[in-house]
């Protein structure tokens, strides 16, 4: 069970947490907060935590109502599967990795202590907004490079392949002469296109050798637990 230092969750939800992992119904569970309910949130930060959360159910492919939650609870299976590189928030990431895995995750609604002082994560609101949003991004590129670097190429391939037909056009109606700009940026931008769905071919080639290294590491811890356990019952 994972919650944060600065008592903002109730301590006696940790059975609502633990329960649906105890039941085999899940390997993650996720306190939903009472956002819209929080007096000391300010109509800026329910807005920004609901497009936060937003977000992440998209990258993720999930149905969590309040990602940056850090209440939650992990089973045995989750928290050997999950690897964290972020090194400022682990909350989001591990969404966006549960949800490429299709990990069983579940949410429950929480109670929130009165705020005690404030949050020494974040200086700002748009600090915390764009350090959540770069994490966001990060995490989509590591566990969907090929949706996203092909996205941006296409954008980038699209613009130039436009801007081409727009110089065939006038150099088939003889103005063309005055228009050489536009083919140089159609050509620029095309090839950054290509090279762009490259770079997303090689990462995406990138993704699968760590999903193989995440896996022979769980069965790694596998067998290390394993073995711990038994020595254990031997020494007993």
């Amino acid at each position: 069970v994972n919650t944060d230092a600065d008592d903002q969750y109730c301590g006696d939800d940790i059975e609502k947490l633990v329960r649906p992992i105890l039941e085999e119904k899940a390997d993650i569970v996720i306190g939903e907060r009472p956002i819209d309910d929080t007096e000391h949130f300010s109509p800026l930060k329910k807005k920004l935590q609901h497009f936060g959360s937003w977000t992440v159910r998209v990258a993720s492919k999930s149905d969590i109502p309040d990602a940056p939650s850090g209440f939650r609870a992990y089973s045995r299976d989750a928290a050997m599967r999950l690897n964290v590189t972020n090194e400022y928030t682990y909350t989001l990431e591990t969404i966006i990795q549960a949800g490429r895995t299709r990990m069983a995750m579940e949410s429950v609604p929480i109670r929130t202590n009165p705020e005690l002082r404030k949050s020494r994560l974040f200086s700002s609101m748009f600090g915390y907004v764009k350090r959540s949003m770069v994490t966001i991004v990060r995490s989509f590129m590591m566990y969907k490079p090929l949706r996203f670097f092909l996205g941006i190429g296409s954008v980038l391939f699209l613009c130039g392949a436009l801007l081409g037909v727009r110089f065939l056009v006038y150099y088939a109606t003889g103005a063309g002469n005055g228009h050489v700009q536009s083919l140089i940026l159609a050509s620029i931008l095309m090839l950054m296109g290509f090279q762009t769905g490259v770079i997303g071919l090689l990462a995406d080639i990138i993704a699968a050798n760590r999903k193989i290294l995440e896996d022979v590491q769980y069965h790694a811890c596998l067998l290390y637990t394993s073995d711990a356990a038994d020595d254990r019952i031997s020494v007993d």
